[in-house]
């Protein structure tokens, strides 16, 4: 029997609960495609019918329907998750820590399985020639091609919907994106050992949330350029944190600072199903890095321009494994940090773990499709959290969905 409407997509694209990570394309094998919304996101189109498999696997996979964590015998903090060994540190490289946009982290790390032959290819998120603002997916094979994708991309991609070609071959590949496409990576092994074979390392980043297109576009208006002017388009990096950076086709550049185009512009664009994910800090990666920020005397980053420095973590022992054998070899520079001083200078990530029940509920109780999320401690971070900020949470979330406004 065939769907010729998938019920699995349509709850979740009426729930606003895709992330956009493109796995049901991969799994649906050309009935599936994505395209960019009217509101700027990428999202699946149903352009054929679906059998009872793919629509069973796509429910097994869909972050949008759920997220189930679990800790296999490793250290599970409630708002960091599994793992077993937490670094701050940077690239030797000078080159990879000044252009990638938290120390160069996880450049490095993609550089050093390259050139230790440990997979052949890199799967990974640049910029995109046609259009500055957007992403594609790349093949990175060498040190320069990761260079040249290094940089934080504050806008839709969707990793996994060209998956099959890599499956299909006889490569090895490590991939990376955003924690959403690494657990529905994670997901397909379930059902595909291809993945395990193909994809020996997955790695990912701490994420604050995918910002539509008209966020990107709401930065160029505040740099006075037009789109059609610009011919690249760099969100972060070049410094730490580094500027949006608008190169115009005559060479010169606009910029904005951290602050302003994340803090003041493109946060507000996020997608919905962002603000009620659990999984900012990437669970299911073998390893993830972030931002290691200094904190101010109120326990906020500091976003002064300065060398960067990253969050490395180690959540499995194949990825606790890789970065110490970088280390060793020279190509990754780290110091143990402690989980503790994690939440002064992750305050956002703190908050969305601890205000995800609320969240949830908020969708309950409305009657709207809400995904399911086991193994991240929702209870007990909710109580770290207090009463009244969840019901402030909970009112929030209630009020926008009434209003249209999720």
């Amino acid at each position: 029997m065939q769907q010729s409407s998938s019920p699995v997509l349509s709850k979740v694209l009426k729930g606003g609960l895709c992330s956009g990570c493109g796995a049901c394309a991969a799994l649906a094998q050309g009935a599936v495609a994505m395209r960019i919304s009217e509101q700027g996101f990428l999202r699946p189109v149903q352009s054929g019918p679906l059998s009872q498999q793919q629509e069973h696997r796509i429910a097994l996979t869909c972050p949008g329907v759920g997220l189930r964590q679990q800790p296999d015998g490793r250290s599970d903090h409630p708002l960091w998750g599994p793992f077993i060994g937490m670094y701050s540190g940077h690239a030797t490289d000078p080159g990879l820590r000044r252009t990638a946009s938290s120390g160069g982290g996880l450049s490095a790390l993609l550089v050093y399985l390259l050139e230790t032959g440990a997979v052949d290819h890199v799967l990974q998120v640049a910029a995109d020639p046609d259009l500055p603002i957007g992403n594609r997916t790349v093949l990175s094979s060498h040190r320069n091609s990761i260079l040249a994708a290094a940089g934080s991309r504050y806008a839709p991609s969707a990793p996994l919907a060209g998956l099959e070609p890599y499956l299909a071959s006889g490569h090895q590949y490590a991939f990376v994106g955003k924690p959403c496409d690494v657990a529905a990576l994670q997901a397909m092994k379930r059902f595909d050992d291809r993945v395990a074979q193909r994809f020996p390392y997955l790695l990912s980043f701490f994420c604050a949330g995918v910002p539509s297109l008209a966020g990107a576009r709401e930065v160029l208006a505040g740099l006075g350029v037009a789109e059609a002017d610009v011919a690249q388009f760099r969100y972060r990096g070049d410094g730490w944190p580094g500027f949006a950076t608008a190169t115009l086709a005559d060479g010169s550049q606009k910029q904005m600072s951290y602050a302003d185009s994340w803090g003041g512009i493109l946060s507000r664009h996020v997608q919905f199903r962002c603000k009620i994910c659990p999984d900012g800090t990437g669970g299911f990666a073998d390893v993830v890095c972030a931002d290691a920020w200094e904190a101010d005397e109120n326990g906020y980053p500091v976003f002064t321009e300065r060398d960067g420095v990253s969050l490395i973590v180690g959540r499995t022992e194949k990825g606790e494994a890789l970065i110490r054998a970088a280390a060793a070899d020279g190509q990754l520079e780290i110091t143990r940090f402690a989980a503790a001083g994690l939440a002064a200078i992750q305050p956002g990530q703190t908050g969305k773990r601890r205000y995800t029940l609320s969240r949830l509920l908020a969708l309950r109780v409305l009657g709207r499709p809400a995904p399911s999320y086991r193994g991240f401690h929702l209870l007990r971070n909710a109580a770290a959290a207090g009463l009244w900020a969840n019901v402030r949470n909970f009112l929030g979330t209630a009020r926008r969905i009434v209003l249209g406004r999720p």
